[in-house]
């Protein structure tokens, strides 16, 4: 009878080990393997970080030129310094890993289209939209083009991969990252593949709305047609302040731009057909930034003062990671990217510099004729031609590998077709146009400016920056100051790649470039002061298309502008409160509209309530103001009332108006049409009608928010920061922080400034920064969001930029690594 135990005791055995080494679905996501995930000597716990935790570490490595010494600083900042620019770049790739390894490993999964490889086939949507849009084929081309062309730059690359796989290689298995161990995979070789693919990641968060804009803007002109498409879709902003001052006279264009002759009934009235293709994965529209430069003339120290913050998504780990890097060849500080060599926003000992989205259009939908089903020729210029094939392969965890067969166009990867199917024409053939599949040599950029010691540095290195446009903003310790737009920008003819473009001949093909030369730019101007903040660059005498208005928010351009006009004898302190200045000046333009049309007598006691505390509010969106609250619940509301009637019979998915589109409009014409309620019948509404229904359904909000004591401004906002997996225990929730849309400190719900940087070019340079995060990617390491009470709080660190003589006995340096050649 023994044996029965026996039997019974091996069974409960066998079903604990398969129990334990296997991932269980739990409400529509799996467990980690919970032997692994659990284990004493492996799992998760071995990331818990002591808060003594000593950073100091010889490491012995074979590939090193030299010797590199790394001061790190109290806030884990490492002060990088060595005989070699390569051996400085390895190094930074080492403690990118070692702080921020699978962050940027997972970035690079979601550019490739490999989610579904490390989570499942519930991903597969998304691999195939990023390997349809030709992610991983703009790596390569970019890799090859820097390869052949840029030595220099590769190099740099090459060392950084070194670098990240000399620490992976020592990466002890307790020591995995929380995250591998979560989802139950392993770090791989880093490879110079991957940084490109970081550089695409960035190129589709700053431009990649084109691919759900074009569609949704065909969609617009398709269902309203394109005269009333052109009302509510307007290219007129009248309260525009852009980059380049009005007035400025350009030089006569080197290319004329010639629209085709058929674009009146060809395209702008073509409404065959409509899309309802959606990405899964949309770039946020807020996706900004501002950037300006004070010049001597404006600041107490005679010297330029250069301010800059990203706007991105907020995540844990943060984007960016802050560095010092020194060689014999400069010596640089700044915010780098986790994945890529070099500083990216920063300064130097002669320069500074700092970068918004420039938002102009850099891609482009065709619509393609395929001979038959297998998509081998397509018609283009009188023939059919044949179509190249690439072969993207989607591994899926536990299933089998999904296969895409992309049929490639002379204008690039077919996006859609019926095996990707765009549903609302039946399987419309769309390929893609996009600057970043043209391959270049962006990062050169960068590298050149961590390099740059003066103006004309400045210009040569940001030539190089070819793909998604930005404003570079650039100081020097010689009181120069400057702003310039650079990218390949296609010279566009009037809403040239607002919709779908016909794709059978090159008519409505790309014509050229920009030349460099002619990209918008300023240098030292009366005023004291550039600036930019996404707005559009120039006025419409600038003889080139900039693209759809709706790329381009105006609000934040005119209140920078309008404060910096009014600054004197400036200090870095004055800077900091102007970064973090929560005045709306939307709501100043928009209340007195409003108002304008309430009837008084028809409120409730509590419609007015409400209202009252709108009028009495100072305009400034500070954490506890409730009229930020009450004025923004009643605008959503009242675009609601006016478009909702419209917009309501569109079965394909169409994007609503800008703000500044309704505000506008209700400025210039008091019997604005749309404010008629198209549904009710023998009544015409007015504005006054809709901005009292608007009342009412905003007081339905305010009340309840107000009951749950969240009407006051940050309350009701909710500003967080969310762990990439969106692991609520590992992000930071209900952040006490004003700012807002088209505020100067632009913090959303999940958007906002990821990197706060100021920098006054005096002989020892003073420079300020701040992000919400932290260094170490690490949850259970303290240096995992140190900073974000202070970026939600406004406050700033005073930056470390140190000389090597004076690293080792200053008060704030903590550790020692030192990095010896094997």
């Amino acid at each position: 009878m023994r044996i029965v135990p026996l039997l019974v005791s091996a069974l409960l055995t066998w079903g604990a080990i398969h129990l334990f080494n296997t991932q269980l679905s739990v409400g529509g996501s799996k467990t980690p393997r919970l032997g692994y995930f659990l284990s004493p000597q492996h799992g998760f716990w071995q990331n818990a970080e002591s808060t003594e935790t000593n950073y100091n570490e010889n490491v012995v490595i074979k590939d090193l030129q030299g010797k590199v010494e790394v001061y790190i600083d109290d806030r884990l900042v490492p002060h990088i310094y060595a005989d070699e620019d390569n051996d400085a770049y390895y190094v930074q790739g080492y403690l990118h890993a070692k702080f921020r390894l699978w962050q940027m490993e997972f970035q690079t999964h979601v550019a490739a289209g490999r989610l579904s490889e490390i989570v499942g086939k519930e991903r597969i949507p998304t691999d195939q939209f990023f390997r349809r849009l030709g992610m991983v084929y703009g790596a390569e081309k970019t890799k090859a083009f820097v390869e052949k062309n840029n030595p220099e730059m590769q190099s740099a690359i090459d060392s950084y991969a070194k670098g990240v796989n000399a620490y992976i290689a020592q990466l002890k298995p307790e020591e995995i990252p929380f995250e591998y161990k979560l989802l139950d995979y392993k770090p791989e070789a880093w490879t110079s593949l991957k940084t490109y693919l970081f550089q695409m990641f960035m190129s589709y968060d700053l431009t990649g709305r084109g691919a759900v804009t074009d569609l949704q803007m065909s969609n617009a002109r398709n269902y309203f047609g394109y005269k009333d498409f052109d009302r509510l879709f307007t290219d007129v902003q009248d309260s525009l302040d852009p980059i380049i001052p009005k007035g400025t006279v350009y030089a006569k264009p080197a290319i004329k731009v010639v629209p085709p002759t058929d674009v009146q009934t060809a395209y702008l009235g073509d409404t065959t057909g409509s899309s309802t293709a959606m990405a899964p994965f949309v770039p946020n529209k807020s996706n900004g930034s501002n950037n300006w430069v004070v010049g001597g003339s404006k600041t107490k120290s005679g010297r330029p003062i250069l301010a800059n913050d990203p706007h991105l998504g907020l995540n844990l780990p943060s984007l960016w990671f802050e560095v010092q890097i020194s060689t014999p060849t400069h010596r640089t500080y700044g915010a780098s990217f986790p994945g890529s060599p070099a500083v990216i926003i920063g300064f130097n000992d002669s320069i500074a510099w700092g970068v918004t989205n420039a938002g102009r259009d850099v891609l482009d939908y065709y619509e393609m004729k395929f001979k038959d089903s297998t998509l081998n020729e397509y018609w283009y210029n009188g023939q059919w031609v044949k179509a190249e094939k690439r072969t993207e392969t989607i591994k899926v965890k536990d299933s089998a590998n999904v296969i895409e067969n992309i049929a490639m166009t002379v204008f690039g990867p077919t996006m859609y077709d019926h095996h990707y199917k765009n549903t609302g024409t039946g399987g419309k053939n769309l390929a893609l146009r996009w600057t970043a599949h043209d391959g270049g040599s962006g990062l050169l950029a960068f590298y050149k400016l961590n390099h740059a010691k003066n103006y004309e540095d400045y210009l040569e290195a940001i030539s190089h920056w070819n793909t998604t446009g930005q404003n570079f903003a650039f100081a020097s310790k010689t009181g120069d100051i400057a702003l310039k737009q650079q990218a390949n920008f296609v010279a566009r003819w009037y809403r040239q790649g607002d919709f779908i473009l016909p794709g059978q001949d090159s008519t409505y093909a790309w014509q050229g470039y920009i030349p460099t030369n002619e990209n918008p730019m300023i240098k030292n101007p009366e005023r004291g002061f550039v600036s930019s903040a996404n707005q559009k660059s120039t006025d419409k005498t600038y003889p080139y298309y900039l693209g759809a208005a709706s790329n381009f928010p105006v609000y934040r351009g005119v209140i920078i502008n309008r404060k910096l006009t009014a600054l004197s004898n400036a200090t870095a302190q004055d800077i900091q409160k102007l970064q973090m200045d929560n005045y709306n000046v939307f709501a100043e333009m928009a209340r007195p509209v409003i108002m304008k049309y309430v009837n008084q007598p028809a409120l409730t006691s509590d419609e007015k309530k409400y209202l009252d505390i709108m009028n009495s509010w100072n305009l400034v969106s500070d954490v506890n103001e409730k009229g930020a609250t009450v004025f923004n619940v009643l605008w959503d509301s009242l675009e609601t009332s006016i478009w909702g009637d419209e917009f309501a019979g569109a079965t394909t998915n169409i994007g609503w108006p800008d703000e500044i589109t309704l505000l506008e409009s209700l400025q210039r014409d008091s019997l604005y049409s749309f404010a008629d309620n198209i549904k009710t019948k023998n009544k015409v509404e007015t504005i006054s009608d809709a901005v009292m229904e608007a009342i009412k359904k905003a007081t339905v909000v305010l009340q309840k928010a107000d009951k749950e004591g969240k009407l006051g401004w940050a309350a009701f906002k909710d500003t967080r920061v969310s762990h990439l997996l969106k692991i609520k225990p590992l992000s930071a929730l209900h952040l006490p922080i004003g700012g807002g849309r088209h505020i100067i400190n632009a913090t959303t719900e999940t958007h906002g400034p990821s990197w706060r940087m100021i920098v006054h070019m005096t002989d020892e340079i003073e420079a300020y920064g701040v992000y919400p995060g932290g260094q170490n990617g690490n949850p259970g390491s303290k240096y995992y969001d140190t900073f974000i009470d202070y970026w939600a709080t406004g406050k700033y660190y005073p930056i470390l930029f140190l000389h090597l003589k004076d690293a080792p006995t200053h008060k704030r340096i903590k550790w020692l690594m030192t990095f010896t050649k094997a």
